[in-house]
């Protein structure tokens, strides 16, 4: 999906009542605009897609569905151990899923960056280096963001969705202005498994997917990663088919993020 085809998909997805998870309102979008930072980012962003006004001033943890639909996503920042494993499953289901690199990862495995896309899923923006957003400036902010979008380009061969997830989940107004000025609609989640912890984290296949399992409700966003801190155990690309039979075993479909960039 080309970028201004994203936001003509967004504008419409936009006035058919796209809104941002729980906690969202206009007076919150109110806020956020009026928020410091706000305004020099939006001067200094670039021509790109703009999210419509509902998707603005709050991350979205919760898609906006009263069906027992949920969507998977994992996120790729350290090594791609569990790359192939995920994308094997996902094919043997013929299932979608969103896929979150940073620039960095884009940059050290290229080769994963373009078998996701390849395999037809889409890429989202992860921030370049991994920072804490709160301790960036607003041109920090935008720096990051547009070096892990040409980085994700580059390696994909494809369009990057304007879909943004922030490291750590670490938010402010401030952050989700600046983030909205540069065209992307922050995408965050409802559980993460904490598979990326890893045995030496406590985490076992089984803790992370109940985890993934006690958070399954209409429009649920389940958070996964792809890689494995170095020590080669991927808790999530095991759990994931486990994750999946729970799912429509409780009457869950799967969906595609992309579903809401369409009219």
């Amino acid at each position: 999906m080309g970028r201004r085809a994203a936001l003509a998909a967004l504008v419409c997805a936009g006035a058919a009542g796209f809104v941002p998870g729980a906690g969202a309102s206009a007076e919150a979008s109110a806020r956020a605009s009026a928020a410091p930072g706000a305004a020099a980012a939006r001067a200094a962003a670039t021509a790109g897609p703009h999210p419509p006004a509902s998707l603005l001033g709050d991350e979205i943890r919760r898609l906006p569905t009263s069906r027992e639909a949920l969507a998977l996503t994992f996120n790729a920042a350290w090594d791609d151990a569990g790359v192939d494993t995920v994308l094997a499953e996902l094919r043997r289901r013929k299932l979608p899923a969103t896929f979150f690199p940073t620039g960095e990862f884009a940059e050290a495995e290229p080769a994963a960056v373009r078998a996701v896309a390849d395999a037809g899923h889409g890429l989202g923006n992860h921030s370049y280096s991994h920072p804490y957003f709160d301790d960036l400036s607003t041109a920090e902010r935008a720096d990051e963001v547009r070096a892990a979008d040409a980085a994700v380009r580059k390696a994909s061969g494809t369009e990057p969705l304007p879909l943004f997830r922030f490291p750590y989940s670490s938010t402010t107004p401030e952050s989700i202005a600046d983030v909205n000025a540069l065209g992307y609609a922050a995408i965050e989640f409802s559980a993460d498994t904490n598979g990326y912890l890893g045995p030496e984290g406590g985490m076992s296949v089984d803790r992370a997917v109940r985890r993934a399992v006690d958070a399954f409700a209409p429009g649920a966003i389940i958070q996964m990663h792809v890689g494995s801190h170095g020590d080669g155990v991927v808790l999530d690309a095991e759990a994931l088919p486990l994750i999946i039979d729970a799912a429509l075993a409780d009457g869950y479909e799967l969906i595609d993020l992309r579903r809401f960039l369409e009219a």
